[in-house]
């Protein structure tokens, strides 16, 4: 039951956060506000660093990138404002190598490289595809979780 309840947790976190951001962004839903959001929602339901969570959710982008057409990602990135930041910093962090990230093994490798251990690995995928689902709908949600498998 223990990852039920971090689940429901995590799942009740972000929909506060987009909620919140979505409402109170200074600057009507600036990237950098949102790109905020995700990362924090990461870095309090899971622990990870700001780095870690950035470069998380920057791999699992890569992922996408490289999986989906350009139509269907583009779907995606619209609802993770700052999705190319998030590959960016992921990039930066070593995380993503220079052909992007192919395979789940390579976003497991890509939790490696960040630090973060298979078991809080496994957590991330439930956090962001439910933070896609708040931000973009079901469709948008299953496209992503299609690459996630």
């Amino acid at each position: 039951m223990k990852w039920q309840t971090r689940f429901a947790v995590s799942a009740v976190a972000v929909v506060l956060c987009v909620a919140g951001c979505a409402s109170s962004s200074p600057s009507g839903g600036s990237s950098a506000s949102s790109l905020g959001s995700l990362t924090d929602v990461l870095g309090s339901s899971l622990g990870l660093s700001s780095s870690q969570a950035t470069g998380s959710v920057g791999s699992v982008l890569s992922l996408a990138k490289g999986k989906l057409s350009s139509s269907d990602y583009s779907k995606v990135a619209t609802a993770v404002p700052g999705a190319d930041q998030y590959i960016q910093k992921a990039k930066d962090a070593g995380a993503v190598p220079e052909g992007g990230i192919k395979d789940k093994s390579g976003l497991d490798a890509a939790y490696s490289k960040l630090g973060i251990s298979p078991e809080v690995g496994k957590q991330i995928t439930p956090v962001v595809l439910d933070y896609v689902g708040k931000a973009g709908g079901s469709t948008v949600q299953g496209l992503l979780g299609s690459v996630l498998k």
